[in-house]
């Protein structure tokens, strides 16, 4: 493992320094040149990557933190075109202050069709995933500059994991991602996975994964470099299947899962809008508790509204309680209404958004899943509340309130509040 991370670092550095060796060039193309690399120095920064000139220095491995971790840092990266435009490497390494123990992972790929962006990846990964989370594969080409929810996760597994995919786009709207790989999870809490008479702690997942993005109606153009810009439109579209397999190598449980998500904007003028999330998951077999769902709660079990005091998330129940909940099966349904912002005055524009969640959701055979203790959705949860956004240096308020068939005896039980933190380019 040590001589991997060393691989990695020894690489990534080296490119990092190769890429600040100046170029020589006249005057007045660097003037031509400066207004364009401006404009996509920022549009690189707003995508969470920090460009030199043959590594793209993902932004995201820098610097976070979580329960488990406390402080994680590391360095991470993209070769980009000036590097090669058929072939990229995407490495990074992380250290763990808390766990003491360092993460990383080890990858590469080739583009084998140009048009249709077709590339063929491969990946070694030693590190953590949330336990109950689920993400789509196509996600990971989106990024978020903060993800506010990693600061109060305690549940993790450890996974290493060896892949295979392929990425393709059908269209300039529909993306696509298919993933072979096998995985060694190890949960870092008391868990034992009871099915058919064996008592597993530790286990073997084989799987496939196909994932689509479809997003009909984004607008598209060509920049100077021919490389198309997209302008979003609603709504999108996502959907991600998966088939895990029994066999005699490296996989000890058969299950199938599906998810789906859908996001769309109903435009009421040019400062207000209402934004809509659904998101359905299934899983059918012996599924283990790694693998199910949560409903991206929020909100750490602590006494006090202060004490729970933190930071909001972008699509996070604020009242639910970590690990209060898990299901085989759920569906969400997230209302967001932007009122137009305050003015303030011409910089000072703080946003009111109106917002309402429910989730609801339900377990086969929870009996399997021992040494742990949960509760299900199946009564349908319901939460409310607001935000203030940009009050202060992208920072602002939210507040939640928990109610229907799981609120709690406790008044205080039931508030949420935290700080919110928005930033665009």
């Amino acid at each position: 493992m040590h001589k991997a991370i060393c691989l990695i670092i020894i690489t990534l550095f080296t490119c990092v320094l190769y890429s600040q060796t100046p170029k020589t060039e006249n005057d007045s193309t660097r003037v031509k040149k400066d207004s364009l690399s401006k404009k996509e120095f920022i549009k690189q920064l707003g995508n969470g990557f920090f460009p030199t000139k043959f590594l793209n220095i993902d932004l995201k491995y820098l610097v976070k933190y979580n329960q488990y971790e406390a402080l994680r840092t590391g360095l991470g990266g993209v070769t980009n075109n000036q590097f090669s435009e058929k072939y990229r490497i995407n490495s990074y390494v992380v250290y763990g202050f808390k766990d003491h123990r360092f993460k990383y992972k080890i990858g590469g790929g080739f583009r084998v069709n140009e048009s249709t962006e077709t590339w063929i990846n491969l990946s070694y990964t030693d590190d953590l995933q949330e336990t109950g989370s689920s993400t789509f594969l196509t996600d990971k080409r989106f990024f978020s500059f903060f993800e506010p929810r990693l600061l109060n996760i305690d549940l993790f597994h450890k996974h290493i994991t060896k892949a295979v995919s392929i990425e393709h786009k059908f269209s300039k709207n529909l993306l696509s991602e298919l993933e072979f790989g096998t995985s060694k999870i190890e949960p870092t809490y008391d868990y034992i996975f009871n099915v058919d008479g064996t008592s597993y702690r530790t286990f073997d997942i084989t799987s496939a994964k196909l994932a689509l993005q479809w997003s009909p109606f984004n607008i598209n153009k060509l920049n100077e470099k021919g490389v198309s810009e997209v302008k979003e439109k609603y709504p999108k579209f996502t959907l991600q299947v998966s088939q895990s397999f029994k066999n005699n190598i490296k996989g000890d449980f058969n299950f199938f899962k599906t998810d789906f998500r859908i996001i769309h904007r109903f435009i009421h003028n040019t400062h207000s809008y209402t934004e809509a999330t659904v998101k359905t998951g299934l899983a059918t077999g012996k599924t283990p508790l790694t693998h199910l769902y949560h409903a991206y709660p929020n909100n750490i079990t602590k006494e006090t509204i202060l004490q729970r005091f933190s930071v909001a998330g972008i699509n996070s129940f604020e009242t639910m309680y970590f690990n209060e909940f898990f299901s085989d099966r759920f569906t969400t349904l997230q209302l967001k209404h932007f009122v137009k912002p305050f003015k303030i005055t011409e910089r000072y524009r703080p946003q009111l958004v109106l917002i309402s969640r429910m989730a609801i959701g339900d377990m086969h055979n929870i009996e399997r899943h021992q040494d742990i203790e949960f509760g299900t959705l199946s009564k349908g949860y319901s939460e409310a509340g607001f935000e203030i956004n940009k009050l202060l240096f992208g920072f602002g308020l939210s507040f939640a309130y928990r109610y229907g068939s799981y609120h709690l005896p406790l008044f205080a039980d039931n508030i949420a509040a935290k700080f919110t933190f928005n930033v665009s380019l």
